[in-house]
């Protein structure tokens, strides 16, 4: 018996919104609050060649690269949000003495058992929730091993006439991104 050519049509066709998300950042949950901006990172597996005499033949590589994690967030009053990822950077790159990672570490160990152990409590781990148009949650994108690596400037400038508020923009590198559903089991839509 052939299936009907509608068994493989979308049920839901409702359109994905660019506004319904949540990120939550496990080690700095003040960053988090503010985010405007943040994106699912692209995902890119390497190509082998194999040589023939004809014509060489690409087939697929053993190993995925992904893209960077890129947030903007709006910067409170008080610089909170920014000077915790600042703080986090300094205390991973330590430019003054090398004594600056062990204050960081020791004042951020947000796991009082592995202190002095192991860099584990360097990384955080982050989730970016998709939401549905009734803005529920809909899958979580769940990042392990995340650290920053870069945060923006922020340019005062007197002469603006705009009233605008900052924002900061920082990228972090992770060791892997899993799509889940909104509880956490394997995505299967």
């Amino acid at each position: 018996m052939a299936s009907s050519p509608y068994a493989k049509q979308i049920s839901n066709r409702n359109f994905l919104s660019p506004v319904g998300f949540k990120f939550l950042l496990s080690r700095y949950p003040r960053v988090d609050f503010f985010c405007t901006k943040a994106g699912i990172p692209g995902v890119n597996l390497g190509v082998a060649i194999q040589p023939t005499y004809l014509k060489d033949i690409p087939v697929p590589g053993d190993k995925l690269q992904y893209d960077d994690l890129v947030l903007d967030f709006l910067v409170d009053e008080d610089l909170v949000n920014y000077t915790e990822v600042y703080q986090w950077l300094v205390g991973l790159g330590y430019p003054e003495n090398v004594g600056q990672f062990n204050d960081w570490r020791s004042t951020n160990d947000t796991d009082p058992s592995t202190s002095g152990k192991d860099l584990g409590n360097i990384y955080s781990d982050a989730t970016l929730q998709i939401l549905n148009n009734n803005y529920q949650p809909q899958a979580n994108i769940k990042f392990k091993g995340l650290f920053p690596t870069s945060l923006t400037a922020l340019d005062f400038d007197a002469s603006k006439t705009d009233y605008e508020y900052f924002t900061a923009r920082v990228t972090f590198k992770y060791s892997i991104y899993n799509i889940l559903d909104s509880n956490n089991r394997d995505y299967d839509p």
